[in-house]
């Protein structure tokens, strides 16, 4: 912005009625690429911690959600930004710009890029992180306002809290709310048994036969991309299946070793999907006795994500030790669901989740219908004392939940996957092959190189298969 602090068209504008005057611009486009060119300087020498544009609210909002963000307070200080004569232009003009967060050994680093991009007189030192958990705003050494974290965080949110109320499930809408009175949220916390950098199929590198693996959809499927090139990478065959090929008899399932029945709004995602996909296979005589016999051979592997586990889930009647599986229904939290939520690997005897006990990270989840409900009062225990639970729900602190949002269906004892008893077939309702790349993870820590810890599962296959 250059010192400009236009606000025409802004929030704060919006909010007082008050819309004439001049809007932002970009006066120099030269700036935006000495920007543009600046963050990844920054980004290659790994001098950023945080980044935010201030486009939709202005100074104060874009420092408050990294705040939210962050769980922490913050120190701010308006000297540097000429703000003695509008202080609220200062804090809420959405002029072009970002604020990015650096370690102070490393502010001189971060100014020789703003230098040799032409930003020198662009960037400034504008707050500071506190450990009392307030949001404090200064002019010189006038203070001009304070208000804890927790305080404004719930103020943000109160309206999309509200409005959830009304529209979802009022009491998930509430938990998530109340989330925000824990200060002592740890956040994403991750906790691994394995070396998710260490390949377990390199001895296949040189095998000329690999496994070939069905990688299964039906219309309105959009999974089978991702899930196609994770089992690519893991050193599998992938061979893209439509249910059509097997209902015409062009593909069989005995051509296959292993089969993965994708998720991603089959049917368009109406309600009970996987239920109509479960059906055309269970009322189609030919294709029931395909499936039965692929299931029932021990020398195979299944694993179903999303809309492919409630759809397995219903062929249970064809699945050896798979008697006492859920169906999946309608979230308790009334809506689709699409977020990242950290699940926990139990002790089970999953070919998928082999050496995986114990360990706690996030998977991407975009479900409507992934509650798991039992048929019988005593499925549930039998699941249980057979080790058939392969994956919970965990919250921050590593324990599993039924609250929401950490929960984010409502399943009861936090089942996020279930296993058959010889651990031949896996469901699960999170996507594992949505985030399998270290890269695809919006923040993993720094001893992720190129895989994340869900590439593990499809390597587990691999191995099983041999």
């Amino acid at each position: 912005g250059r010192g400009k602090k236009r606000l025409a068209g802004s929030a704060l504008g919006q909010v007082y009625s008050r819309m004439q005057g001049t809007a932002p611009d970009l006066d120099r486009p030269s700036d935006l690429i000495g920007l543009f060119n600046f963050i990844n300087d920054c980004r290659n020498e790994n001098l950023l911690l945080a980044y935010h544009d201030r486009s939709d609210g202005g100074l104060f909002t874009t420092l408050a959600e990294m705040a939210f963000a962050g769980h922490c307070g913050l120190d701010i200080q308006l000297q540097a930004l000429d703000a003695e004569d509008n202080v609220l232009a200062a804090l809420f003009n959405e002029e072009l710009g970002a604020v990015i967060q650096v370690r102070e050994k490393q502010l001189a680093s971060v100014m020789k890029y703003a230098a040799e991009n032409g930003l020198s007189d662009c960037v400034h030192g504008i707050a500071q992180l506190n450990d009392k958990g307030e949001i404090s705003i200064a002019l010189g050494e006038n203070i001009l306002f304070t208000q804890g974290r927790t305080e404004l965080q719930r103020q943000w949110a109160a309206t999309s809290y509200h409005m959830q109320s009304l529209r979802d499930n009022s009491v998930c809408a509430r938990e998530e709310y109340d989330q925000l009175l824990d200060t002592a949220d740890p956040g994403i916390s991750i906790e691994l048994s394995f070396d998710l950098n260490e390949d377990i199929t390199a001895p296949y590198i040189n095998v000329d036969a690999k496994p070939r693996i069905a990688v299964l959809r039906e219309q309105g499927v959009n999974g089978q991309i991702e899930m196609g090139a994770v089992f690519d990478r893991a050193r599998f065959e992938a061979i893209d299946v439509h249910m059509t090929d097997l209902i015409s008899g062009r593909v069989s399932l005995s051509q296959f070793n292993a089969l993965v029945a994708c998720g991603g709004f089959s049917y368009g995602d109406v309600l009970g999907a996987g239920g109509g996909w479960a059906k055309s296979i269970l009322f189609n005589p030919e294709l029931r006795a395909q499936f039965e016999a692929y299931f029932t051979n021990p020398d195979t592997l299944t694993l179903g994500v999303c809309n492919g586990c409630q759809m397995i889930s219903l062929l249970h009647e064809l699945i050896p030790g798979a008697d006492h599986w859920p169906r999946f229904v309608r979230n308790r939290s009334e809506q689709f669901e699409g977020r990242f939520t950290s699940v926990r690997v139990e002790s089970n005897n999953s070919a998928f989740l082999e050496g995986m006990e114990g360990s706690r990270f996030p998977l991407a989840v975009a479900h409507g219908e992934g509650r798991a409900e039992f048929a019988q009062a005593g499925d549930l225990k039998k699941l249980q004392s057979g080790n058939s639970i392969g994956l919970r729900y965990a919250d921050n602190y590593g324990e599993q939940t039924e609250r929401y949002p950490a929960n984010p269906n409502g399943s009861c004892d936090a089942i996020a996957g279930i296993v058959s008893q010889d651990g031949r077939v896996t469901i699960m309702m999170p996507h594992p092959e949505r985030v399998f790349r270290a890269s695809q993870n919006s923040w993993h820590p720094s001893d992720w190189v190129e895989d994340a810890p869900s590439m593990r599962m499809f390597r587990n296959a691999r191995k099983w298969l041999g």
